[in-house]
């Protein structure tokens, strides 16, 4: 098991919070908070070690050109691909009223 921090820059915090996916075969869990104005965090912890720069890589596509709200993410994941991470990120971003 490995434990990742990410930081990166947002705007102001979202109303909602949001729970999606659950911990399981090839799947992760994501759990999404408002956090402090200007800063996104995402926790990743991850059963795959040595994985950090492909975690880095993922977010620095899905946030490059936009300021994503003031977040706190919070991931489990038990060896989901990238496509399942960007998809459960997605629907927690849905669910919290952010595109």
């Amino acid at each position: 098991m490995e434990t990742l921090s990410f930081e990166f820059p947002a705007g102001q915090p979202p109303r909602g919070r949001a729970l999606v996916g659950c911990v399981g075969s090839g799947d992760l869990e994501v759990l999404i908070e408002p956090g402090p104005a200007g800063t996104l965090s995402i926790s990743v912890q991850t059963s795959v070690n040595g994985s950090g720069q492909r975690w880095r890589h993922l977010f620095a596509r899905m946030f490059d050109g936009t300021v994503p709200p003031a977040m706190n993410i919070e991931i489990h994941d038990f060896g989901a691909t990238p496509g399942v991470v960007r998809l459960r990120l997605e629907q927690g971003f849905e669910e919290i009223g952010h595109d």
